[in-house]
């Protein structure tokens, strides 16, 4: 069956600023994912919706989540992109993953909640040390809220510590960069279509 991927870009910035290098680097696993014909339909750039604070899937009036969550929920891969800032991930990944949390109160009759057989992976950026501490901070948030993390599942690149020169400025990709996507990628896509074709069977029985 064909898969499908999302893609989160957690950036502070929103649409109507300048270029982000969060999305620099989902365009690299997108390209990545390409070539394992998953298809990666769209990039929600999480600070051009208003996503309230707080831990359920609606917060009310004027909560942008519930149409991004049934959109995320829709697809079989999240890439989850977002900057380091301060050595860890941004703010606005942080209040995605608040808003996850939700996912552990609405599970089915099988205790499987709605990520379950899900795909996650990271996409991280930044001009100093933190990439290890960041993706440590998401997917131990994503694993706790019903996402599979891949084999190999953060792509990432992080320059000079209070340097000038963004991931988006580079003239090329890395080549340790290109080679961790494919990697990324590969098991992503294998994982996901493993699942998709037999889900995790939760409590009682089989999927």
């Amino acid at each position: 069956m064909a898969l499908s991927a999302i893609a989160l870009n957690c950036t502070l910035k929103s649409s109507g600023d300048e270029a982000s290098s969060t999305d620099a680097m989902i365009a690299v696993l997108g390209n990545a994912f390409a070539d394992h014909d998953v298809k990666l339909s769209e990039t929600l750039r999480i600070a051009d919706h208003n996503v309230l604070p707080g831990v359920t899937s609606d917060e009310g009036e004027g909560d942008d989540w519930p149409a991004l969550r049934e959109k995320i929920l829709a697809h079989d891969i999240l890439i989850f992109g977002g900057p380091i800032w301060m050595g860890q991930i941004s703010s606005i990944a942080k209040r995605v993953l608040e808003r996850m949390d939700a996912f552990l109160g609405e599970t089915d009759d099988k205790g499987r909640m709605p990520s379950y057989s899900k795909v996650a992976v990271a996409a991280i950026v930044g001009n100093e040390d933190g990439a290890h501490w960041a993706s440590s901070q998401l997917f131990q948030s994503l694993n706790d809220t019903g996402w599979t993390i891949p084999s190999v599942a953060a792509c990432y690149w992080v320059g000079e510590a209070m340097g000038s020169t963004d991931f988006k400025d580079l003239d090329e990709t890395p080549d340790k960069v290109s080679q961790t996507a494919a990697m990324v990628a590969g098991n992503a896509a294998h994982l996901a279509g493993l699942l998709k074709d037999n889900p995790y069977p939760g409590q009682g029985g089989e999927g």
